[in-house]
């Protein structure tokens, strides 16, 4: 079971890592990155999980992304936040009554500070826990918003959802009703099955009335959502291909990214953009600490990632498989995205 090891800065931050043995040796991060990189990559069709994008290098590129023209996701989110932080907490509980602000997959968490402020002015002070894959982004984002805000306390957890939802469960210590986040349209990188699952896992450390807000992009046109996914300036081209340098860093593998494409592809019948590292040529690539080579054909694919897209019934049909009910729902002016609230039936 991996270990719980604080940090504490002036008793307003504490971060479960949960990503390490109490021994110390290798972490069992570390070691599920191998094993699902081992997995993956002999697989037929190969695979990668998105979830290994966001190392140090990764998280910095996704911070890049968002601020780039092709990516209006973070801005249509960004001004639907803007524009009804307020109300969304209003929708969440009656004046009096002490909200603890999660939010699954925080990274940067610039988004989340309008919600933040939203809070802090109908509470005064409050409790957020910000759950991440990266550590180091996590801790980083932390410190930034409790040098910002006098009365933020910060209780985080850095692991996979799975990992902190359980720690989550078995934890009682934040009192308050809760008002979950998962922006940004991450609920996008499950399919429909995996979307229910964790949904439901989610909804099992929620009591009723807590709530969920949900943001998704919105089906639209093939060209606009390919471009979102595969920018002019290559940048979300370098952060896809990132993942096979972190094997190199991490795993001793010489992949040569030069010898790799980034290729982005919207599925309309899938309701998907579909995201893969293709191979240039006939090549092979050892893996040193996996022991093991792998083979590539030309024009083979490794999926990485893909990112479903919604309309409004497909939502309330997943908030009500997963045991919420779709309450509000928020739009930019473009209606191009949503921030959708589920509330815990």
């Amino acid at each position: 079971m991996a270990s719980q090891i604080e940090k504490r800065s002036a008793d307003r931050l504490v971060i479960h890592n949960l990503a390490r043995h109490d021994g110390g040796g290798e972490t069992s991060m570390s070691g599920s990155f191998a094993a699902d990189v081992r997995a993956g990559l002999t697989a037929q069709p190969k695979q990668l999980f998105p979830k290994y994008f966001y190392d140090e290098v990764g998280s910095r590129l996704f911070d890049v992304i968002c601020l780039l023209p092709e990516y209006y996701l973070t801005r249509a989110e960004s001004e639907i936040l803007t524009t009804h932080a307020d109300d969304i907490v209003s929708k969440v509980c009656a004046a009096g009554e002490t909200i603890v602000l999660v939010e699954m997959g925080s990274g940067s968490a610039q988004k989340t500070r309008l919600l933040i402020e939203a809070l802090l002015r109908q509470q005064g002070e409050l409790l957020y826990t910000p759950v991440d894959i990266s550590a180091s982004a996590l801790e980083g984002s932390a410190r930034l918003l409790l040098n910002h805000y006098s009365a933020l306390q910060v209780i985080a957890y850095a692991g996979d959802y799975e990992r902190a939802l359980a720690s989550m469960r078995a934890s009682k210590s934040a009192h308050g009703r809760k008002l979950v986040l998962f922006l940004g349209s991450n609920i996008g990188n499950f399919d429909d099955d995996e979307a229910r699952r964790f949904l439901r896992s989610l909804r099992s450390t929620l009591d009723a009335g807590d709530a969920l807000l949900v943001g998704a992009d919105l089906k639209k046109d093939a060209a606009t959502l390919e471009a979102a996914y595969d920018d002019e300036l290559g940048v979300t081209a370098a952060f896809n291909l990132n993942v096979l340098m972190r094997i190199n860093r991490e795993l001793g593998a010489n992949f040569d990214l030069r010898q790799f494409a980034h290729v982005a592809v919207y599925n309309e019948i899938a309701g998907r953009v579909e995201i893969y590292i293709e191979s240039k040529a006939i090549q092979s690539v050892q893996i040193e600490k996996l022991n093991v080579e792998i083979h590539f054909a030309l024009g083979e694919r490794i999926h990485t990632e893909n990112s479903y897209k919604y309309d409004v019934r497909q939502l309330a049909t997943l908030a009500g498989s997963a045991g919420f009910a779709l309450g509000d729902a928020w739009f930019d002016r473009a209606e191009r995205f949503s921030s959708n609230l589920f509330v815990a039936a």
